[in-house]
């Protein structure tokens, strides 16, 4: 479980080929891996990934496997892309909440409709896929490529998020142009409410 509250932007360093999937070598930027032990999970771009290996010559480094299905299914961790990702270590019970309960599985992949400044701020709007619409609300939460952010409006699958800067300066979100596709995981709570009415 996390928080979507990036603790710090890390680079891909390698990408190895496996027979169903990539292992990732990851410079951990300012993360500090002084208590992360091998199994341990980290959030790649809102991906919930296992540490499989730390670098014994280089301590700020780690190793991750992604999957075939997991390439597949999100974005930012493939070969033609950013090199860049959000990093977060898992939640412990007594940390503080500061964002909203995400667990690093994402949902769907959402499209960059516009990405531009407005004042001191900037804007971004995403299209939703038509099957997570339904779960995203005006002033709710939402994990976009692991950051936990509020929506300002939402209209059919759209929906418009106001980013502060400090969330530019601090996330690789800052690197979104429109058309981009983004990791998004639909807010926690929506997800066993819709169970519980339908069920």
């Amino acid at each position: 479980m996390f928080t979507g509250i990036v603790a710090a932007v890390g680079k891909i360093v390698t990408r190895k080929p496996l027979a169903q999937g990539v292992r990732l070598t990851i410079a951990a930027g300012n993360l500090d891996l002084s208590d992360v032990v091998l199994g341990d999970s980290i959030a790649h771009n809102g991906v919930c990934l296992t540490v499989i290996a730390k670098s014994k010559s280089a301590k700020t480094q780690f190793k991750v496997d992604v999957s075939l299905e997991t390439l597949n299914c999100t974005t930012g961790l493939g070969a033609s892309e950013h090199n860049e990702v959000n990093l977060e270590k898992a939640l412990r019970l007594a940390d503080r909440l500061g964002g909203h309960l995400v667990s690093g599985h994402v949902d769907g992949l959402g499209e960059v409709l516009r990405f531009a400044p407005i004042g001191e701020s900037h804007e971004l709007v995403i299209k939703a896929p038509k099957s997570l619409a339904k779960y995203i609300a005006r002033k709710g939460s939402i994990c976009v490529n692991g950051v936990s952010l509020t929506t300002n409006s939402v209209s059919g699958r759209k929906f418009s998020i106001n980013l502060i800067p400090h969330t530019i300066a601090n996330t690789t979100l800052k690197y979104l142009r429109e058309g981009d596709a983004v990791n998004l995981e639909i807010d926690l709570i929506a997800r066993y409410c819709e169970r519980l009415l339908t069920a």
